[in-house]
């Protein structure tokens, strides 16, 4: 790719872009990615960038369907508009959901979903339009993974092997998906707790393929870290809190042989959901908010170019560099600024409107700016959103705090007024840094720029309209947050009617309940703030060991079983890289050379492009079920198939990991030492560098 020149289609030619097939086929695919990633990003608490999965689909579709003249720019609108979605649905599912841990909402409310969604997902828009000159053009910021969707759109324009690859893991992790969580005739995952030393202690893992994806494509050190947060709260505080204060006792009824995997028994679960959660939400908090203030010289320099972004009137502007003219960019900023305050006046009352009107034209344009900065410099996937969400709910809770108290507003409404505005800014600010690496993705593609964010703006309505029915399909399969369905199930016992949920079966949505217990503790609730401080307390030593705390912080607020299979995607990334580098330079005791780095590359583009695979498959079958559970019933049902024990599971997992590795491994350069040489010299290159990162502290 070095010695490609940019851009891609040269600013003299003009060739098909904005079409009506690529709007047509946009929106299909915007449908399909906000879904799927709304669903993945419940379940885990963690999305991935779409811009890959969706520049591979749509080249997939267009050439598919047999369309003539498929330029590499209809391409690239494509992607831009499904990716879009994805960016939204990661906004909305990190805050909306909040509304029903804190018990304002008994289910989803489509409308008011869309209207946040649209509201702060157009004016993210609209300010990375301004934006796009000074970040992309005069500063030049790498971004990432627009650099790597580029290279996924030049090589479909140039033919590769890469598509027939994601078509097989889309099908596979579909397959995967319906056998799992469709029929039930595996289980979701394999759990054990055994009682050692006067306590019990945990081990299990789920058995997700996108999860194993969502590992392999962070990368070895931050799965690492995620996993070792597991670990430390999962597997080792809960059984110390366990020794010191005793476990609850079981439910009664519960049975260990027949419900054991159920998180190795409610009380272990109970423990870690009531009390070590807690140590990581703390940490998630001083994390989140230590994030930003070490970015800080990044934030100021990214906000200060931001507000010089005018051009020269008189400055000839190619067709590579025709942004959407300024005045509609303003016009349309005032106008979503008009109807949030409308929104606001229409749910909060007309105090809190203004509040929170001032408040979004005061904040958003900022947040935009240190999202789009951000996501330059570190790419979309490490730029820290959630730190950025606490962050702005921690100054809308204070607003709405001082006007709430001076014109008398109850606890409800102020938890309601803050997660709502809060939430304007949170998708306003993860649309920014999406859209920027789409802008750099066009801008060395050779996209015309007021083209392509016309396609951006599309692809935020469809995916604001879409998100709030997928919500609330979800919600009415599944329940989200574990919080939310044992209330509900409180209620359907009081009224005597109704079947009770599976709670177990929860999508965790852990951003949102998190942020549902922060809002909550903020007006009046009562927190754990034993285990929040003891969190902040561990924050701070992940800080000081210049270690990655919003990483470890998530591993401490999710189950372990969830951490594993991440885990193993690192390592398996990790592996495979290696192996590339060892292939071609025969140790990995010195710098790689060239070639090596190449093959590393190489092997690990494509184990991104079948993960994104199986991520879409897995996700999308979960969509799937999702509607028709709340349809025509629940598939397993259909044609009651017994399910099967832990270590049949186990083993079906791993025939999928395994094809995951070659299909992988179909890139690796020719072996030169044997397997096992190869095994153990990779092994203790990765105990060094564990070492190195743990136990070194980096100046």
């Amino acid at each position: 790719m070095a010695e490609q020149k940019w851009p891609f289609i040269p600013a003299g030619k003009s060739v098909a872009e904005l079409t009506p097939r690529v709007i047509i086929i946009g929106i299909f695919l915007g449908i399909v990615m906000t879904a799927a990633n709304a669903y993945l990003g419940m379940k885990v608490g963690m999305t991935v960038s779409a811009s890959i999965p969706a520049a591979v689909m749509s080249m997939l579709l267009l050439r598919g369907l047999r369309f003539e003249n498929v330029s590499i720019l209809e391409n690239n609108a494509v992607q831009t508009m499904a990716s879009a979605g994805e960016s939204l649905a990661a906004g909305v599912i990190f805050t909306v959901p909040a509304l029903l841990v804190m018990g304002i909402w008994d289910d989803i409310d489509p409308l008011q979903t869309f209207i946040i969604a649209f509201l702060g997902g157009v004016l993210g828009t609209m300010f990375t339009i301004a934006l796009r000159r000074v970040f992309i053009v005069e500063e030049a910021l790498p971004y990432p993974e627009g650099v790597a969707c580029t290279e996924v759109l030049v090589a479909g324009e140039k033919g590769g092997t890469g598509l027939i690859a994601i078509i097989y893991a889309l099908i596979l992790g579909g397959m995967y998906g319906w056998v799992v969580e469709g029929l039930k005739v595996t289980k979701k995952g394999v759990h054990s707790v055994g009682e050692f030393l006067g306590t019990k202690f945990y081990a299990g893992s789920e058995m997700s393929l996108a999860l194993l994806s969502v590992g392999y494509i962070v990368g070895l050190r931050i799965a690492s870290f995620i996993f070792i947060g597991g670990v430390l709260g999962f597997g080792f505080l809960v059984p110390i809190f366990g020794l010191l204060h005793g476990f609850p006792s079981e439910p009664a009824g519960w049975d260990s042989a027949v419900n054991g995997e159920w998180h190795g028994g409610p009380s272990y679960y109970k423990v870690w959901s009531e009390q070590v959660r807690y140590i990581g939400a703390g940490a998630m908090v001083v994390g989140g908010v230590w994030t930003l203030w070490s970015m800080r010289n990044t934030i100021f320099t990214g906000f200060s170019k931001a507000l010089n972004f005018n051009a020269s009137e008189n400055e000839e502007v190619t067709r590579t560099d025709k942004d959407t003219d300024m005045r509609i960019v303003l016009a349309v900023c005032g106008l979503i600024l008009f109807l949030s305050f409308l929104f606001f006046t229409w749910k909060l009352g007309l105090s809190l409107a203004i509040a929170g009107t001032i408040f979004i034209a005061g904040v958003a344009f900022f947040f935009s700016a240190v999202a789009g900065y951000i996501a330059g410099v570190v790419g979309s996937s490490n730029s820290p959103v959630s730190g950025m969400t606490i962050a702005t709910l921690m100054f809308t809770a204070a607003l709405v705090y001082i006007v709430g108290s001076i014109i008398g507003a109850d606890n409800s409404t102020m938890m309601f007024a803050t997660l709502i505005i809060a939430s304007v800014v949170a998708v306003n600010a993860a649309i920014a840094g999406d859209v920027m690496q789409d802008l750099k993705t066009g801008h060395m593609v050779g996209a015309t720029p007021w083209r392509q964010q016309i396609a951006e703006t599309i692809g935020v309505i469809v995916g604001a309209a879409v998100i709030g029915p997928v919500l609330l399909l979800l919600n009415n399969a599944f329940k989200i947050t574990r919080t939310h369905c044992e209330a509900s199930n409180v209620k359907i016992i009081e009224a005597g009617e109704g079947e009770v949920y599976n709670c177990d079966e929860a999508l965790l949505a852990p951003q949102a309940d998190l942020i549902g217990t922060i809002i909550e503790s903020i007006f009046g609730g009562s927190p754990n703030v034993e285990m929040l401080i003891l969190g902040g307390l561990i924050a701070a030593l992940l800080v000081w060991r210049k270690l990655p705390v919003m990483s470890v912080a998530i591993g401490i607020y999710l189950p372990l079983e969830l951490s594993v299979p991440i885990f193993t995607g690192g390592f398996i990334h990790y592996f495979v890289t290696n192996l590339a580098i060892l292939r071609v330079d025969g140790d990995l005791s010195e710098k790689p050379t060239k070639p090596a780095m190449k093959a590393a590359e190489e092997v690990t583009s494509r184990g991104v492009l079948i993960g994104a695979g199986f991520i879409a498959g897995e996700s999308l079958v979960g969509v799937f079920i999702a509607l028709l559970i709340v349809t025509v019933g629940e598939p397993s049902k259909w044609f009651n198939i017994p399910q099967l024990g832990q270590f049949p599971t186990l083993m079906f997992f791993f025939w999928f990991v395994g094809v995951f590795i070659f299909l992988t491994s179909l890139s690796l350069p020719k072996k030169i030492l044997s397997l096992g040489e190869e095994i153990v010299l990779i092994i203790n290159r990765s105990i060094k560098r564990l070492y190195e990162n743990i136990m070194t502290k980096k100046h």
